[in-house]
């Protein structure tokens, strides 16, 4: 949400205070009709991590999520590429089919990158417009211009539906 301003409530406010600042490494890029995530990060998990935070970002202000539950997510692929958009399918089920769970944070304990697997761990709640601003709606993941730089500095891009 760095891009768009939401107003906040005094409670939101308050829960934002309660915890650190979440370290984004990610942001929007201009498309046509969708959203791009770039994310980056240390290792390769952590731009994983960060591209779900990413597509998490869009739908809400994460940082007025409290991690009150954790949710695991084990995702597999045929490759590099159907791996990440599984694995941020598979997280995506889980908020809009599943338990509407929205985390403040998610962690990839493991990328398997030979049998391409990953198995994650996200910290948060259940989502309430009672307690998170809404941003927009995620319909779906896509393979349109994805990419994965597993390099010195690793990249992602991922295009998502709205």
């Amino acid at each position: 949400m760095d891009d768009r301003i939401l107003d906040l409530t005094e409670e939101q406010i308050a829960i934002k205070s309660k915890y650190p600042p979440i370290n984004k490494k990610y942001e929007y890029l201009d498309h046509t009709a969708d959203v791009q995530i770039h994310s980056w990060g240390d290792s390769l998990e952590e731009a994983f991590e960060q591209c779900v935070m990413g597509m998490f970002g869009y739908m809400t202000d994460t940082e007025t999520v409290q991690p009150l539950d954790t949710v695991e997510v084990e995702s597999e692929g045929d490759d590099m590429e159907s791996l990440l958009f599984h694995f941020l399918d598979d997280w995506l089920y889980k908020f809009c089919a599943d338990l509407f769970f929205i985390p403040r944070e998610v962690k990839v304990v493991h990328i398997d990158r030979v049998h391409f697997k990953i198995r994650s761990i996200g910290w948060g709640e259940e989502f309430s417009l009672d307690k998170h601003p809404q941003g927009t709606e995620v319909k779906a993941i896509t393979y349109s211009a994805m990419q994965i730089h597993d390099t010195e500095k690793p990249e992602i891009f991922a295009i998502i539906d709205i």
